[in-house]
């Protein structure tokens, strides 16, 4: 009788890959479009230099992850200080209250910009605070909130489909403002 059930386990196992209901386990290793981010906080920069007004929040989509990309327009070799992690809630600057975001997972990204010139004149505002990027259509984003800013600390929530692995990179210049930086967050479809 063992031999009769340990012959069937075989045969259903093996029809199970070739129906590719289980992968080999080299499959299983190997890390989803070469992504090896992990979802760990991720931080860099100082607080201590002057930042530049924060002047746009985008999005993108891409085969492997979707992108936000925040524009600041800092001085050419400024360190723009920023901080990315996964959160229970993601708050507004300024008054602490929480924006509701939809998704399983809430990722928070403040970064050391503000969103005015210095001189009381914003430098960002979005249509509609809780929909500052319309993410409709993508696979992994499910909504970017903006956050607010305050004392030259900008809040974006972004709600995400699941915890999933995600990088964060500074990119040098912008589209209206060459000597500007970009923070890029890239959120992986899946693990």
């Amino acid at each position: 009788m063992n031999r009769s059930r340990s012959r069937l386990l075989v045969l259903v196992v093996t029809m199970l890959a070739v129906l590719g209901v289980v992968a080999p386990a080299s499959a299983a290793a190997d890390p989803y479009c070469g992504i090896t981010w992990g979802s760990r906080d991720k931080a860099a920069g100082s607080r201590d230099v002057a930042p530049g007004p924060l002047t746009a929040i985008r999005g993108g989509r891409h085969a492997c992850f979707d992108r936000l990309v925040i524009d600041m327009s800092h001085p050419a070799g400024t360190a723009v200080h920023y901080s990315v992690g996964y959160v229970a809630a993601v708050h507004e600057e300024g008054t602490g209250n929480r924006i509701p975001l939809r998704g399983a997972a809430d990722l928070e990204v403040v970064v050391h910009a503000r969103a005015d010139d210095g001189r009381g004149h914003a430098t960002y505002v979005p249509d509609d605070r809780d929909e500052a990027v319309d993410v409709s259509g993508y696979t992994t984003f499910r909504q970017v909130a903006y956050g607010g800013s305050f004392e030259a600390v900008t809040t974006v929530g972004l709600g995400v489909r699941a915890h999933l692995p995600f990088r964060v990179f500074l990119l040098p210049g912008q589209p209206v403002n060459a000597s500007g930086a970009r923070l890029v967050v890239d959120v992986a479809h899946r693990w």
